[in-house]
């Protein structure tokens, strides 16, 4: 009898299991996994591309940073993506911070230093949505840990808007049609394309490279830590290989008189 019931409650739980992995299918429109890439960043000896980062930076720079802002990051962590301290510098004197009070109890806008966030495109949430039909645009800081392989679905994001929609899908005003965002139906409108950037190192500015390179930036971005913690972590297996067969070797010394 208990055997019985033990098979039924495997046999519900697998039933359960795929009802609801079919309704989270069903959910986000039947949506395809975005293809595998092959990041720089990738495995254990993985790093980020610094030629990438720093294309990916003036991708966001040029075109994301119209709408979506990047709370957590100040300028002064792109040295970690090989900008020095002058171009850094150079950088943040681009924007006009607002700062303050003054002597005179005033606030001041006064150009921006390597300390300060990155400038936001809206003063505040309310602001953003009136400017984008009623939706906020959200934050990239932590975009690529947003979902599961996340690098993997922003390149397949930015990459999968398509120009006409298959028969059988009606796209609504101010929609776009994209093949690998849940639903399909964006409000974004494609934000990249050939030549939506002319990059400052001369690399073909295509697509695809577009997607590549602002994936990577936005990836930092998300876990600036990550060489670090790989290296780390690296150090400490070897410590801990070296430990074991110090341990070993010492066990055999110590039980030696023993065999």
């Amino acid at each position: 009898m208990k055997m019985i019931k033990f098979k039924t409650s495997i046999a519900a739980l697998a039933i359960l299991t795929v009802a609801l992995a079919s309704g989270s299918a069903s959910a986000a429109g039947g949506t395809p996994k975005p293809p595998k890439q092959d990041w720089s960043f990738s495995g254990l000896f993985g790093t980020f591309d610094r030629g990438e980062a720093q294309r990916g930076f003036q991708v966001y720079q040029e075109v994301c940073a119209g709408c979506h802002s990047m709370d957590l990051l100040s300028y002064r962590h792109l040295a970690g993506i090989g900008f020095s301290k002058e171009e850094i510098k150079a950088i943040a004197a681009t924007v006009e911070v607002t700062a303050g009070p003054n002597d005179e109890g005033e606030m001041f806008d006064r150009p921006g230093v390597p300390a300060d966030r990155f400038l936001a495109p809206f003063p505040n949430d309310k602001a953003a949505a009136a400017s984008n039909n009623g939706k906020t645009p959200p934050d990239l800081s932590l975009m690529t840990k947003a979902r599961f392989n996340g690098p993997d679905y922003v390149y397949a994001l930015l990459t999968g808007y398509k120009d006409e929609a298959p028969a059988d899908v009606e796209v609504p005003e101010g929609g776009n049609y994209n093949t690998y965002f849940p639903g399909h139906i964006i409000a974004m409108a494609p934000p990249l394309g050939d030549d939506a950037v002319e990059y400052t190192d001369g690399t073909k500015a295509t697509l695809a490279q577009h997607a590549r390179d602002v994936t990577t930036f936005l990836a930092w971005a998300a876990e600036p830590e990550l060489e670090a913690r790989k290296s780390m972590g690296i150090k400490v297996m070897l410590f801990l290989l070296i430990l074991t067969g110090m341990l070993y070797a010492v066990k055999r010394q110590v039980w030696k008189d023993q065999h």
